[in-house]
């Protein structure tokens, strides 16, 4: 088995979208991790019997620091760790024990509208407002610095009847939610 870890800190439509779109004979969701203790993407993890680990940078009685963290990832036999809409940067040590085993979804065509600051609506409302016709999804490997890894698939999207960044935010998560679990499964395939 394949098994894959998701980082998450809000809503969870990336999870709910690989949690229905991976080859599930062959690729499992084996945890969730967030920073949120109350979020929709725990919630789902709940529901469906995922457990969850909640992560900080130093670890209290409610959250474990990373280095923890690893170690539980390394007795899981993590193969994949996918970072859905998670919202904090992951330090550098927890990168060089997973290099090229972490991806990130980004709801821009990186390189441009990435960097620090760049979530989510900040995103989009950076998008909408430089005029552009196209945006998109992008996903990438994770290095240590923000939106910088190397790019694994991209998927554009036109925007050019877009009146709010709302409506570009709709527009770009439907495409993240294909995306993101073909990429996955492809990562999966490409290791046979």
């Amino acid at each position: 088995m394949f098994n894959i870890a998701v980082f998450v800190s809000g809503k969870g439509s990336n999870l709910k979208a690989l949690f229905e779109k991976i080859d599930k004979e062959k690729i499992k969701i084996v945890a969730v991790v967030s920073n949120k203790k109350n979020c929709g993407a725990v919630e789902f993890a709940n529901q469906n019997s995922i457990p969850v680990f909640f992560i900080a940078e130093v670890s209290n009685d409610e959250f474990i620091d990373y280095k923890t963290l690893a170690k539980k990832f390394f007795d899981l036999n993590i193969n994949l760790i996918v970072l859905a809409g998670f919202l904090k940067k992951i330090p550098d040590e927890f990168i060089d024990l997973f290099n090229k085993k972490i991806i990130n979804i980004h709801p821009a065509l990186l390189p441009k509208f990435g960097g620090k600051g760049m979530y989510g609506m900040n995103v989009h409302k950076a998008v909408f407002e430089s005029g552009e016709k196209v945006s998109g999804a992008t996903v990438h490997f994770v290095d240590k610095i923000y939106d910088n890894g190397e790019i694994i698939e991209q998927e554009k999207v036109d925007i050019s009847d877009c009146n709010s960044p709302d409506e570009i935010a709709h527009k770009v998560l439907e495409v993240e939610h294909i995306l993101l679990p073909k990429v996955v499964n492809n990562f999966f395939k490409s290791l046979q």
